[in-house]
């Protein structure tokens, strides 16, 4: 019991010698979503993902519709075809149903690789100017108060730590007005 005291103790001490030392930390947080739906240039590269998955979709629809007019010919070939004609059939289609799975994938990761290409840079121009305003306004640390699933950070939030507005006015953006709030 004295032991653990003892620690109880020096852990208090060293605590309060670390605030002593220590200045006081400015925290504040930025809603990246929303400045990235404010950007002007968002708004072209979204149009620009739209017409990138359209194409995709579009792709996509033909080899469907290709396999489902073979399957159909398939389904109404005479009950005397021979076994040779029918194998070749269910092969070419087997083949088709792969071909199609694998453009599903290879879409998926075009989209995603295209997302990327299009969005890293303006999360960079966005992490530089959160970072130039931390510091213009002397916070220690800014924080993302979702994370990217969906899930909160923040339990609680001040909204005169969010920096969003300021970040967007950095980027030559003005901030959407404030909605008012709900009455009671």
């Amino acid at each position: 019991m004295k032991t653990l005291f003892a620690i109880l103790f020096c852990g208090s001490l060293v605590s309060v010698n670390a605030q002593e030392t220590n200045p006081v930390q400015k925290i504040g947080y930025a809603e990246s979503d929303y400045i990235v739906s404010l950007l002007p240039e968002f708004k072209r590269l979204d149009s620009e993902l739209k017409t990138h998955a359209s194409q995709l979709e579009n792709q996509l629809k033909a080899k469907y519709d290709d396999y489902q007019a073979k399957l159909k010919a398939y389904q109404s070939m005479p009950a005397n075809t021979p076994d040779a004609i029918k194998a070749d059939k269910e092969r070419e289609l087997a083949g088709l149903q792969q071909n199609i799975e694998k453009f599903k994938q290879d879409a998926q990761s075009s989209y995603q690789k295209k997302q990327a290409d299009l969005m890293d840079p303006i999360y960079k121009k966005i992490g530089k100017a959160i970072e130039d305003v931390a510091k213009e306004n002397g916070y220690t640390l800014i924080i993302q108060p979702q994370l990217a699933n969906g899930g909160d950070i923040l339990l609680y939030n001040d909204e005169k730590y969010n920096i969003s507005d300021l970040v967007l006015k950095k980027l030559g953006v003005t901030p959407a007005p404030l909605a008012p709030a709900p009455a009671k």
